[in-house]
């Protein structure tokens, strides 16, 4: 696939940050992004296995009805890459 351009407006101290990291992580701020974006927005094409060791654990956390993971997720990016 070919790159195309995107111009962002983000918050000063969000970018800095985020240069500093892809810095000390030898990696362009733009496939950064691109590698965020990615796992952001894959979506599973075959459902794995749960595995017993899961299947024990199933119903251990009790999660309200309307928690959405990859809203967590996201978040959770967010703040690691801060």
């Amino acid at each position: 696939m070919m790159d195309k351009k995107l111009t962002l407006s983000l918050n000063e101290s969000i970018i800095e940050n985020a240069k500093a990291y892809a810095k000390s992580n030898n990696i362009s701020l733009s496939k950064l992004i691109e590698s965020y974006l990615a796992v952001l927005t894959k979506k599973t094409k075959k459902k794995s296995e749960i595995t017993p060791l899961v299947k024990s654990l199933s119903g251990v956390l009790d999660l309200p009805s309307d928690f959405d993971e990859r809203e967590y997720y996201s978040e959770y990016l967010m703040e690691k890459y801060k």
